[in-house]
């Protein structure tokens, strides 16, 4: 019996936080309780791109740093090492390109996912940033949806 009454209760928990409003259509179905708390560094230098990427994955209980250039972005990775990067290219200084190169190339580094979201949507941009050491290329603006997929398909593999 007790058996019984201890599932129903955690059913009618997760069911609580599982429920879902029409502002908050990318919480994820799954509790934050229940869910490890990943960082995911954003690299942008663009604010709104910063705050749109920033808000979505907060929305999933990831944790979420931001840099908005490649330099930032390399001394926090150093510092605080993330689980995943989400990379723009085209940013003053060091380019999205340059710098998932040399996060690829550093031993203590090259494990970390990175994904790039750029507004380049040419073919050579994509096999070029793959071949800088991302993991995923996707082309702004990111659909939501399919960016939460990719990353979550990266976390589990890095994991």
């Amino acid at each position: 019996m007790n058996c019984y009454r201890n599932r129903f209760f955690l059913t009618l928990y997760l069911a609580e936080c599982c429920r879902f409003s029409p502002t908050d259509r990318y919480r994820s179905p799954i509790p934050h309780l229940l869910m490890p708390r990943q960082n995911i560094l954003v690299v942008d230098d663009s604010p709104t791109e910063r705050h749109f990427l920033s808000e979505l994955l907060s929305s999933q209980g990831y944790q979420v740093s931001t840099a908005e250039n490649g330099e930032a972005a390399i001394t926090l990775i150093k510092n605080h090492p993330p689980h995943l990067i989400i990379m723009d290219v085209v940013m003053p200084g060091q380019n999205g390109f340059q710098t998932t190169r040399e996060i690829s190339r550093d031993p203590s580094t090259q494990h970390l996912p990175i994904i790039i979201c750029s507004s380049k949507n040419q073919e050579t941009d994509r096999i070029w940033g793959m071949r800088q050491g991302a993991r995923e290329f996707m082309v702004k603006p990111v659909d939501p949806m399919l960016l939460l997929k990719k990353i979550a398909i990266l976390l589990a593999h890095a994991g």
